[in-house]
Formats: C-alpha cells, sequence, structure tokens
C-alpha cells in the first residue's frame, strides 16, 4: 500500500475551520437506515460534554438502524482534522463485526440522495476500528469502498475492505484521525502517522444495488468531491475537536 503522501506545510495559524460546535448539530444533516432525513430516531445522534456523542441508551435492540451524520455541504481538496473514542458496550442487537466500529465516509453521496432504507451511502469510509481480543490485532484507519473502487500501487482495487498499517487500540482512549484530500489522491492518518493512501476513486463495486437507479448508471466515473458524514453502526463512539482546512 501506499503511504509515502506528504501534508502539505501548513500551521495552525492557517485558516481552519470548525464543522462542530461543540454545544448543538448546527449544521449536520442525519440519515438513519429506514427513518426520513433528520429524523434523529431514539436520539442516536447527540451532543454531550462537548462531543459528538453516537449512543444508544434509548434502543431496547439494534434493527439494521446504521446511520450517518452528514456536514451540511460537500468538499474537495482539504485536511480534516477529529478526535474519536470508543466507549461502554454495543447494544444488543449489533453485529460481532459491528463492535468497535464506526467510519468517517468521504467522497460521499449527498444526504438527500439516499434511499429511505439504504444503509451506507456511496462513499470511500475511513474506517474506525478498536480491538477487542488483545490476541487479535485490528487495527484503525482501514479504507472500505461501498460502491467505490481505488487505484493503489497503481492496481485497480475491487476489495471492499483494505487494511492500513496502524496498531491495535484497545482501551476507551481519544485517538486523533486525520484525511488528506489532494485531487485524487487521499491519505488517512492516525496519532499523525499515515496508514493507508490510495487515488483515482471511481463509482462502482458492491452495494451498489442498495443505491438510486441515477447513481447506478455513474459506474466507473470519477468521484472528486463529496460530503464527509460520520457512522452510527451499533457501538457508542465520540466525536470532537472536528475541522476542516480547504486547500
Amino acid at each position: 500500500m501506499l503511504v509515502s503522501c506528504k501534508k502539505p506545510v501548513v500551521t495552525e495559524a492557517d485558516n481552519w475551520e470548525i464543522l462542530f460546535n461543540g454545544q448543538d448539530l448546527t449544521d449536520w444533516i442525519v440519515k438513519i437506515n429506514g427513518y426520513d432525513l433528520n429524523d434523529n430516531y431514539n436520539n442516536t445522534f447527540r451532543v454531550e460534554n462537548g462531543s459528538l456523542v453516537v449512543s444508544y441508551d434509548h434502543y431496547d435492540n439494534f434493527t439494521n438502524e446504521y446511520g450517518h451524520i452528514f456536514y451540511k455541504k460537500p468538499f474537495k481538496n482539504y485536511r480534516l482534522k477529529l478526535e474519536y473514542r470508543f466507549i461502554g458496550n454495543q447494544v444488543k442487537g449489533g453485529e460481532d463485526w459491528a463492535k468497535k466500529n464506526s467510519g468517517i465516509m468521504l467522497h460521499s453521496q449527498s444526504p438527500e440522495s439516499m434511499l429511505l432504507n439504504q444503509g451506507f451511502p456511496l462513499s470511500l469510509e475511513f474506517q474506525l476500528l478498536g480491538g477487542i481480543d488483545e490476541n487479535e490485532p485490528r487495527p484503525s484507519g482501514n479504507l472500505c469502498t461501498p460502491a467505490t473502487n481505488v487505484v493503489m500501487d497503481g492496481k485497480l482495487i475491487t476489495d471492499h475492505c483494505i487494511t492500513a498499517n496502524c496498531e491495535t487500540f484497545y482501551g476507551e482512549e481519544w485517538i486523533n484521525a486525520e484525511v488528506l484530500v489532494l485531487n485524487d489522491s487521499i491519505t488517512h492518518y492516525i496519532n499523525g502517522k499515515a496508514v493507508i493512501s490510495y487515488s483515482r476513486p471511481t463509482v462502482g463495486g458492491g452495494f451498489l444495488e442498495t443505491t438510486s437507479s441515477a447513481i447506478q448508471l455513474k459506474s466507473g466515473e470519477g468521484l472528486t468531491s463529496g460530503y464527509i458524514s460520520l457512522q452510527s453502526e451499533s457501538h457508542p463512539i465520540e466525536f470532537k475537536n472536528i475541522k476542516i482546512l480547504e486547500l
């Protein structure tokens, strides 16, 4: 895998835009599988103690309510930074693979274009994972590709998930995640380390059957911009200090 992309030289004095104000969900749009746009079922997405929280304390059982909370506008070239941590236990009914599993969706389709019953947007997923069994590595920062393909080392990659060169985090500590998007090249960083890099993302691959016919007709088209969203997959997670620097 490629991990050689270098960050542009910028400083904290550059014009970072705060995407999450730490007080409420202003400028964010909720879409949960099976529910209308902005129906925040069971108060899944909320703000607590300055963090954007994915919580399941109002759920009796999880039954495919995969959700995403989108920032209100798309982006093209940028650096995105945030901190995340998994907390507590997975809600009853969640899949085993979804334990300590969430993601940052990049170059996503708009929330308005998602179907009522659509679990995941067409996007590039910066997968966030936490360790469960200390004998089983579970690195964070991986790439998953719902309805997308990418190029790595000059080859078209059609696998759904590609493992990053990252350590496994087992506790509830805060982890720094960052993504650098430069034209059609994208690099994921965890705690300041480049863990995976890829380029030339296109529409295609698996899960197209869950998206609209208009998107299916775009199979093979390049992805050069899109929305950013944060994921809910049945395990509680917190996000904070979400900011972006457009390049």
